[in-house]
């Protein structure tokens, strides 16, 4: 365990000087493209959320005489709207905190990263 110890504490020591040998364009892009691909895919869940409880409702309609199957019915349609208020709520809580920082939805290419540079 002392070993252990010994490596961490070395290795978040010697951490900054791994940072200063890198070069942060790749990141920026790859933070750009992370997030293209988030807002790619953002609907399509939300659609298969919204699917989900219709298809639930379905089932509880469709199977008014049988308990069990409507049982069913509601658990998917329970799921299918916490699922949509999940979503939501995320959303809703990265755009408050965006508002927050003073970072506007919608701007060309992402945040500057910060950088340190020798005088």
């Amino acid at each position: 365990m002392k070993k252990f110890q010994t490596i961490l504490v070395v290795g978040v020591a010697l951490t900054p000087f791994l940072a200063f040998a890198q070069d942060l364009g790749n990141v920026s892009t790859l933070l750009g493209s992370v997030g293209k691909l988030i807002n790619s895919a953002l609907p399509i869940v939300v659609g298969l959320a919204l699917l989900g409880f219709f298809w639930g409702l379905a089932m509880f309609v469709f199977a008014a005489h049988d308990p069990e199957k409507r049982g069913e019915g509601r658990q998917i349609m329970i799921w299918g709207v916490v699922a949509l208020f999940v979503m939501v709520a995320v959303w809703g809580l990265v755009n408050f905190i965006g508002t927050a920082l003073n970072i506007t939805p919608g701007t060309a290419g992402t945040p500057a990263i910060p950088t340190i540079t020798a005088r």
